[in-house]
């Protein structure tokens, strides 16, 4: 999954009902909802941060790692 895929499956977890008529934050389904979006969320983040070019700091073979990682291709 691509950082902006965790993002996007983020939001459509947030956004979506829960599996029962109970509030999110009261029961167990919601609040793994909660969780799971949580992780999607922090794994955007972590991709966004560490995709930054090489000039602004993140040294080259980090930057490549992070780019395979993140199934991101050089441009052509």
């Amino acid at each position: 999954m691509t950082g902006p895929e965790h993002y996007q499956e983020a939001e459509r977890l947030l956004s979506a009902d829960p599996p029962c008529l109970c509030d999110r934050t009261d029961c167990a389904h919601g609040r793994a909802m909660v969780r799971e979006a949580t992780a999607h969320a922090t794994l955007a983040l972590a991709a966004a941060t560490a995709l930054r070019s090489p000039v602004d700091g993140l040294p080259g073979r980090d930057c490549d790692a992070w780019m395979k990682a993140a199934h991101v291709r050089e441009p052509s």
